[in-house]
């Protein structure tokens, strides 16, 4: 059984936010002495490193001009004739145009460093200037600092010049001594080695860590709480400022404030396991301050856990512009009040990062389907996710409801998380199974439970009433269900008290 419910909500991961990571690759599989810059320097990296977030895909527009359609840019905008009784003014490059201009641009780098006797080979992956100008300006301040043509092609991450900005004491380090065992101990981490030029270039700082210092005790403490030892890898991939945290004044202090507030030890390790950047949320300046705004906000303290392990981001953001303009926003629409909206918010805390659009579209199909506005406002009190789901999916479930099952809009009123389940791999079925019994039961009894619980309810002779829950809720026990692939720590356990 395929539930879209509260299941796929159970889990922090909820897919209102997703992050793009820049993807590197590496072009020498063997790693030796003299080839560590070579191995930096041979990945792809996006503008910044910065992880960007996508709240909704509704608010993308696309444009068509003479030359075709394409995803509009603020920065691509030309100014064009019309061609081909196009009506504007403006035309915009196609990804195809985009793409071969930023092949021809890089050419005429490759070909200056050329002829220069700099061999071009093994920058592909890396960002490089646009023109060949900028590239010559690059070079001559290599050549400032003391870089030969011969040191550059020996380590061409240079030539990238951000990770210099970041890290320009690498200038003065020893491959063999310095930089060669670091890598080494990274790999021992479980690190891929694919994987460490992004380590690297996003916190080069640690090349000047020592092996056994604040490296060691950070990723020991983590294993110590439960953080599996067969993910420290990815964590440190997705967030390598672990390596530099103090385990006493930064990552036990924020365990410690998250167990006060009732998460589990065992939850925060799988929280930092799937959001490690968390651990750089400020524990005075911005976490403890959010925890007090969702009071103010109407959050029940018991369930402020729930929150935040649904979503961990929300003790990170600057949190009170959004809660003030989602409050506003639902009330003007439904007229949602403060304490219902602290209800909305203990259920689906994402809500606070949904875009105007895309809420109001799912309130107006709601009320297309034939809801008053006060029922309209408690299915979302009762199942906020309405406003975040497929629009085309709730208009099939809708449709079945409607046409099939032949039921009273009451019943969807009474449990509105019916449009968060699988129509083909759920509804249909259990509504099909009943029918052929003759039972007469609510969508809750229905829906509400797993394949195995509606089998044995569909055993019994009379209907149970006390099993008809109506409010899905989040369980912190999926956060700590036993992993059947969980190995034994390398690491031995300290106390607390080893970390201060």
């Amino acid at each position: 059984m395929t539930i879209r419910s509260y299941a796929g909500f159970t889990k922090p991961g909820f897919l209102l936010v997703h992050s793009e990571r820049p993807v590197l690759t590496l072009l020498k599989p063997k790693l030796t002495s003299l080839s560590i810059l070579k191995v930096l320097g041979g990945h792809e990296r996006r503008v910044g490193l910065n992880t960007k977030f996508q709240y909704s895909v509704a608010d993308r527009t696309f444009a068509s001009g003479s030359v075709g359609s394409s995803m509009s840019k603020p920065d691509g905008v030309r100014l064009g004739r019309k061609q081909g009784g196009s009506s504007s003014l403006y035309s915009r490059p196609s990804l195809l145009e985009m793409k071969n201009d930023k092949a021809a641009n890089r050419a005429r780098v490759y070909e200056f460093l050329r002829g220069i006797g700099i061999v071009p080979d093994e920058l592909d992956g890396l960002e490089l200037p646009v023109t060949a100008e900028v590239m010559r300006e690059r070079v001559d301040f290599l050549h400032k600092v003391g870089l030969t043509i011969e040191d550059i092609n020996n380590y061409p991450l240079v030539l990238g010049c951000s990770f210099l900005r970041r890290y320009p004491q690498v200038l003065h380090a020893s491959v063999v001594v310095d930089l060669a065992p670091v890598v080494k101990y990274l790999q021992g981490m479980d690190i891929k080695l694919n994987d460490i030029p992004r380590v690297l270039e996003r916190y080069p700082e640690v090349l000047g860590f020592k092996l056994e210092g604040t490296m060691s005790t950070s990723v020991a403490y983590l294993v110590g709480i439960g953080v599996a030892r067969r993910e420290i890898g990815g964590v440190l991939t997705r967030y390598p400022e672990i390596l530099g945290m103090r385990v006493g004044r930064v990552i036990k202090p924020f365990v410690e404030y998250l167990e006060s507030l009732g998460i589990p030890r065992l939850a925060v390790a799988r929280l930092i396991e799937n959001r490690p950047h968390i651990l750089g949320f400020r524990l005075e300046e911005r976490i403890k301050p959010n925890v007090e705004l969702l009071l103010e906000f109407n959050v029940r303290k018991t369930l402020l856990p729930s929150v935040v392990a649904q979503y961990p981001e929300i003790i990170g953001l600057d949190l009170k512009p959004k809660l003030l303009s989602q409050q506003t926003l639902l009330n003007s629409i439904i007229d949602i009040g403060p304490e219902d909206f602290g209800r909305v918010v203990e259920k689906m805390p994402q809500v606070i990062s949904l875009s105007k659009t895309p809420v109001i579209k799912h309130v107006d199909f709601l009320k297309n389907c034939g809801f008053s506005l006060q029922q309209v406002r408690k299915m979302v009190v009762g199942c906020p996710q309405l406003l975040a789901l497929n629009l085309d999916i709730m208009k099939l479930n809708f449709d079945y409801f409607q046409m099939e099952m032949k039921r009273p809009l009451d019943d969807l009123v009474m449990f509105p998380a019916f449009f968060t389940y699988g129509l083909e791999s759920t509804i249909k079925p259990r509504d099909r199974m009943v029918a052929k019994k003759g039972l007469k039961c609510s969508l809750a009894w229905l829906l509400n439970c797993s394949d195995n619980k509606f089998e044995e309810r569909l055993s019994y002779d009379t209907i149970d009433m006390e099993e008809m829950e109506t409010e899905p809720s989040f369980d912190m026990n999926t956060l700590m269900e036993p992993r059947s692939d969980e190995s034994a720590s390398d690491y031995d356990e300290d106390s607390d008290d080893d970390y201060v």
